[in-house]
């Protein structure tokens, strides 16, 4: 099979890079050969993170490059506008909607951009946007939202629900496991 292409992107601290370990175990357990790459920006002060995974029969490169994503799963919404650019023409992107100001909104230099899933749906682009947040919380912590964006992401894939949960098995530690299920499958059922 052709190499896929997942990009992963958000803001330092919201668990992108277990979202990653994750999604390669997933592909590595099914027989694929994987390649992940960790983007480090500021991720300590809120900076922008972007994590590559890419798997296919044979990977040569960890990098994706502009115009060759399949699918960015972003953490928050102006991280997806802002990576979008790197979505190849009928790629899908799977969001947050939660906003988090970036500096230039903070120091008030520029207002946070309004109605972005809007615009970037009126620009052609496949958009499935949820409240990961909330569905985060419900589920027993704000810190699950990757694991909502993952069970969100996981109705984009031919594979069964169980080995999504193999590989949340495999690293998630056991006591946050059933809360980390429960974050899955509201993700994955929007609700």
């Amino acid at each position: 099979m052709e190499t896929k292409n997942i990009m992963i992107v958000g803001v330092g601290g919201q668990g992108s890079l277990l979202a990653s370990k994750l999604l390669g175990h997933l592909f590595l357990s099914a027989g694929y050969d994987v390649k992940v790459s960790e983007v480090h920006g500021m991720s300590q002060r809120g900076g922008s993170v972007v994590t590559y995974v890419r798997y296919g029969d044979k990977v040569y490169s960890p990098v994706i490059e502009r115009g060759e994503a399949d699918f960015i799963v972003s953490f928050e919404l102006l991280e997806a506008a802002r990576w979008l650019p790197n979505l190849r023409d009928g790629g899908q992107i799977v969001t947050n909607t939660q906003q988090i100001d970036p500096m230039p909104v903070i120091t008030g230099q520029v207002s946070y951009p309004e109605g972005l899933v809007e615009k970037l749906r009126a620009a052609g682009v496949k958009v499935d946007a949820l409240d990961c947040v909330g569905l985060a919380r419900e589920a027993g912590s704000v810190k699950a939202v990757n694991i909502v964006l993952l069970g969100r992401l996981s109705n984009y894939f031919d594979m069964p629900k169980e080995q999504w949960l193999a590989s949340l098995e495999a690293n998630v530690p056991p006591k946050f496991l059933e809360m980390n299920r429960k974050a899955f499958f509201l993700g994955r059922e929007g609700h």
